[in-house]
């Protein structure tokens, strides 16, 4: 998942908002480097990108993208779902995008000392830039990969991704809109089980797995 669903999925405190997107930045063991709602949030961060590798659907959306891309069909399909998460946010969130985006933006500002120097270094132009939500918009998520991009070797070939999405767009949608209730009630189980010590969760999943009956 990407930098929008990862916030979403485990927005209840200051501290797991910031969790959730330190995720993306560090490595390793995370005890005694950050307080233990923080280590929470970025071992739920990991947990997501495991259960969303595993998902039928997820597999079935890398599938959409052409042998051309296929390798970078994972980072299309995380922000392509980040899109329809912001299509599609009065279905899912509490509150508006608009103002959720700026208590992120908040959050980070106000735990500045905590980031890791990347995060730190790419802050001001992802909010100058509303990076968080500008992904409703389907030419910005189209600069979002071109940016993904030209960080990688040989992203010249992963250049214009944007044109997979176009390509599948009604079916790519189809897929997130099965995927994401499953994501959730999969984040809701973990919370509960790591709240009351329960067993681990499973390491295989199936659509529809942790649906309701």
């Amino acid at each position: 998942m990407n930098f929008l669903a990862h916030l979403f999925l485990d927005s209840g405190s200051d501290d797991a908002l910031l969790g959730s997107l330190l995720g993306d930045f560090v490595k390793g063991d995370t005890e005694g480097r950050f307080s233990p709602a923080v280590s929470d949030a970025i071992l739920l961060h990991r947990k997501i990108d495991s259960f969303s590798d595993a998902h039928m659907l997820t597999r079935k959306s890398r599938n959409r993208i052409s042998p051309l891309r296929r390798r970078f069909a994972g980072i299309i399909v995380d922000v392509c779902y980040d899109h329809f998460l912001s299509r599609h946010w009065r279905h899912f969130g509490a509150i508006d995008l608009n103002p959720f985006v700026d208590r992120v933006y908040d959050v980070l500002n106000k735990n500045r000392a905590l980031l890791p120097e990347r995060l730190s270094r790419i802050l001001p132009r992802m909010i100058s830039e509303n990076w968080l939500g500008s992904y409703l918009h389907l030419e910005r998520v189209g600069d979002a990969l071109d940016r993904i991009a030209g960080r990688l070797s040989r992203g010249d070939k992963f250049m214009r991704a944007v044109t997979e999405i176009e390509a599948n767009y009604e079916a790519l949608e189809i897929d997130f809109l099965g995927f994401f209730p499953d994501l959730a009630a999969f984040c809701t189980e973990w919370k509960h089980r790591r709240e009351n010590g329960a067993g681990k969760m499973p390491d295989v999943f199936h659509a529809g797995d942790f649906s309701e009956a």
